[in-house]
Formats: structure tokens, sequence, C-alpha cells
């Protein structure tokens, strides 16, 4: 283990990760002093969710930032450290949603715009046909969605009061929500962001390294509001004392997928990874350059942004997964507990022919239709909540079995194995459907706080708790294995009625929706 601490670090060798979600706000303390490292304590605290319109999602940022400090102060009194005992801070979080802020005041001009999504459709299109899909494709790695912040920023500015005229005379700052927590943490003294998250903003060159004006230019996005691209693992700045107590090093931030990929030991090519949370992301490690623009609908991203280079992935975006969950929890009352969903589908051998497409903000890799919507097909009055369930299950194994076929065609492999992490894979039920769907092994990490765990091993070595990433190997081993238990002619049919269900789902929303 590496002895070196980061500039202005007294503390020993705890380290703090910050893992901002979708639907919470999650922090975990991680104890350094042997490997794998030891979890001391976790906060959580809930992130309310806003709906403005159909399609449309807003998160408060002043909620952002709240939720995650409370979580913070959470974690450190259950491992019963104070702030000054720690040698770092590092930050995991929803990677496209945006924010836009005052930088005198630091107050936000309004809802931060979160990455499910959909109002930028139209504007998108009007890209389409203007010629930039190739070209955004190609230097950005992405593709022309709503699901990126560009066009969210550039909606922003457009439809708050004077935010353009603000932007352009560099009063405002943009960010993910990375940017946003270290701007908040460092008391509005640090303005950046990581090359990981700087990848999902449709603004970036993953092959240049740094901003791409021309978009920004035709967006109205002035560069002045852009944070600073730095590599996902080094110095960010010192916290205000006052937010924690004592001035702690951020060393390190990185994209919640990103960092899931960097805790699995996905770290050379052809490693793959899915996270099962409020969506699906799978990214497959392709090395130091940048992936072609793909044929399949997938991604081009950095995996981790080094000192003057970077690693690379190809990824797959399901939007809606643990979200359906939620939906026949809270939507529609079939239970009362996110984890009786696993009872209630094991109660059926089968979902009784219903096929369930939760494309409630429209559908990512392969189809990338945001105008797709949520359909429930194959109906009867046998049908049970047991059938819903499971059919809710089968739809996160369906979508990630989809976009990992993707995957392994694009990249030449044979896909033997996934490994995979979230709160959902903690349900056997879903990774055995999993396993007999992709024909392949399902490996569960041993904990299923990766994305908090990516954190904290990219904050150790930014710290210099860590020398290298092959000194942090001891904490990346894999955890139980699923095996296929399906036949070819089973997993086939299965596909096939799955995507029969997805074609009805396509375009149900009218145009600007």
């Amino acid at each position: 283990m590496g002895t070196g601490t980061a500039g202005g670090a007294t503390g020993g060798p705890f380290v703090l990760a910050l893992d901002q979600g979708t639907t919470s706000s999650r922090a975990a303390v991680w104890d350094f002093a042997l490997l794998p490292p030891r979890l001391r304590g976790m906060g959580r605290v809930e992130l309310p969710q806003i709906y403005p319109r159909p399609g449309w999602v807003e998160h408060d940022p002043e909620a952002i930032w709240s939720s995650q400090h409370a979580a913070a102060v959470q974690a450190l009194e259950r491992a019963g450290l104070p702030a000054a005992r720690l040698s770092a801070i590092g930050i995991a979080n929803q990677r496209e949603t945006a924010v836009l802020w005052d930088r005198g005041s630091g107050r936000p001009v309004g809802n931060a715009i979160v990455w499910q999504c959909r109002r930028t459709a139209p504007l998108c299109a009007t890209l389409d046909r203007e010629g930039w899909g190739t070209a955004v494709a190609a230097r950005t790695g992405l593709r022309l969605d709503p699901y990126f912040s560009a066009t969210k920023v550039a909606w922003m500015l457009e439809h708050h009061p004077g935010a353009a005229e603000a932007a352009a005379a560099g009063r405002l700052a943009f960010g993910t929500v990375d940017a946003w927590l270290l701007w908040n943490l460092t008391g509005g003294r640090v303005h950046a962001t990581d090359a990981t998250n700087a990848s999902r903003t449709m603004l970036y060159d993953i092959h240049r390294r740094s901003w791409e004006p021309a978009l920004a230019e035709r967006l109205g996005i002035p560069a002045a509001i852009l944070p600073e691209v730095r590599p996902t693992s080094g110095t960010f700045g010192l916290t205000d004392a006052a937010v924690l107590g004592a001035a702690v090093p951020v060393a390190a931030m990185a994209g919640d997928q990103q960092a899931a990929l960097f805790s699995q030991g996905c770290w050379s090519p052809g490693a793959c990874k899915n996270t099962y949370g409020t969506g699906c992301f799978l990214l497959l490690h392709t090395g130091d350059r940048p992936p072609a623009p793909s044929a399949a609908g997938l991604l081009g991203t950095v995996a981790r942004g080094l000192d003057g280079a970077a690693e690379y992935a190809l990824e797959g975006s399901v939007f809606t997964a643990g979200a359906a969950v939620q939906w026949l929890r809270d939507g529609l009352g079939l239970f009362a507990a996110t984890s009786d969903v696993e009872r209630l589908a094991a109660a059926v051998p089968d979902a009784g022919g219903v096929v369930f497409v939760p494309a409630f903000t429209g559908l990512g890799t392969p189809d990338w239709d945001p105008l797709a919507r949520g359909a429930i097909l194959g109906l009867t009055r046998g049908a049970t909540a047991g059938h819903l369930c499971r059919a809710a299950l089968e739809a996160i194994a369906f979508q990630t079995a989809e976009v990992y076929e993707a995957l392994v065609r694009e990249a030449g492999l044979a896909g033997s194995e996934l490994r995979v992490d979230g709160g959902a894979a903690a349900a056997d039920l879903l990774l055995q459907i999993q396993a007999d769907l992709l024909g392949a092994a399902v490996v569960r990490a041993p904990t299923l706080e990766s994305t908090a765990l990516g954190a904290a091993l990219l904050a150790a070595l930014g710290a210099g708790l860590a020398a290298s990433p092959a000194e942090l190997a001891p904490a990346v081993a894999g955890g139980r294995r699923f095996l296929p238990r399906s036949e070819p002619a089973w997993r086939f049919a299965e596909r096939a009625r799955w995507r029969r269900g997805v074609e009805r789902a396509l375009g149900w929303a009218p145009p600007g929706a």
C-alpha cells in the first residue's frame, strides 16, 4: 500500500465515498488499513422526484446537496469518526443530470434536469435534421438524444429568464452533479469535473480530451460556464472546514457507472459489468483507445480519466430497470417493500405470457426511441400480481440481455460472464433469469455498494493510499456465480417474445411529447 496522502490530509486510512444517485444520496466510510477495505459506516437519504409533465423529470439541486450532506454526516457518525480522520473523499454521481447555478450566490437557476427527462427530444430531432448526428458520434462517442446534458443546458438557458445573458457574461456555472457537489463541498472555490462525467455531456471530445466548441456554439452554451476537466483520481480541492468539520481533500470524482466498473475490477479490455439501479448500465472496457462509432446503438465513453491519457469503454444504457419495480410498489401498490417483488415473482413458475415493457421515459440501447412508452401486454383474467412482478424482473433481464449481446458482438468477444452489482442484484431470482437469458455466467459483486466502493478506491489512488490499481486487486474479487440452466431454444423464443412487445411500445408518444 502507498503511504502518501493528498495535500492537507492529516487523517488515518479512512475514505468517505459520496454516492449521489437518482432516487437517493448515499455515503460510506471505508477503512483502508487492510485490503479489502472494510465498510465502517453508511448513510442514506431519499431524494424527492419532480415530474412537471409526462416525460419530464427534475430534481431540486438544493435537495441534491442537502441530502448528500446529510448522508455524509450519517456515515461519519455511524463509523464513529470525525471528518478530521479522513484522508480523502471520493464522489460518484448520477451522470447526465444538468445543474445551472449563479457563481456569485451559489444558488441554482432552476431545478436540475435529470438524465431520464425527455423534454429536449424535439431539439435533438432538429439537430439530427441539421446533420449533427455524425459529428456528435465521431467526436463525443454519444448520439443525439435527450439523455445527455448538452440539450438540457440549452433548454435551461432558453427558458429561464435572463439565464442566457448571465451565462454570456460569465456569471453562471454549469455542471453535472459531481461538479455541483464539489462546488458546495469547497465553499464555491472549485468549479471542475472529471473526464468520465465530461464524456456524458455530449460537449466533450473523447479523442482530444477537451470541450468540443462547435456543438456548444450551436446550442448557445458559452465556454465560460463549462467546468475544468481533470483526471478521475487526483487533487480536486479541500472541503470548506465548515461543511464537515475539517478540511478534507476531494481526491476522486467519477460517474457512478464508471466507479462501479472500477470496483468490479474491469480494468482491462473485454471485462464487462452491469449495474442494476434505477436504470441498467452495461460497460465493457475497451482499452486506451476510444471505440469507433457503434452500429448497434452503443456509446463510447471515458472509463477513467488519467493524467494526459484515458481508458475507454463501450456502454449500453437501459433507462428503466429498478424504477419499474418502484412503480409497481408506489404506482400500483402491489407490495410495501421493494424486496417483496422477488417473493411474489417466485410464487409463479413464469410470467404467464405477460410482457412488461417499462419504457416510462423512452428506450435506450438498442432502440434509442424517446417516444416509446411503457406497455403491459399479454394480460388475461388469470394474470396476478405475481405475474406482473415476474414480468418486471424479466423486463430488467431482457433489456440487459439485448445490450450485453450487442456489446460482445461489437467488441468481437465470446461473452463468457457478466459482473453485476446494484440494489436489484441482491435478488437471486433476477440473476438466475439473467444467466438463463444470456446463456452466460452472471457474477455478483461481493458488495452491492459497488459504486461507493469504486469512488473510495479511486480516491485511495488520488490520495496516495495506493500507488496503483494493482495494489487494490484484493478489493475487487468476484462473489457468487449464477450459471445458465436454460436450453438455447427456450432462450431464443423468450427473447423473440420480448422483442414483439418492444415493437408495440415504440413511437407511442406524439412527436414533441
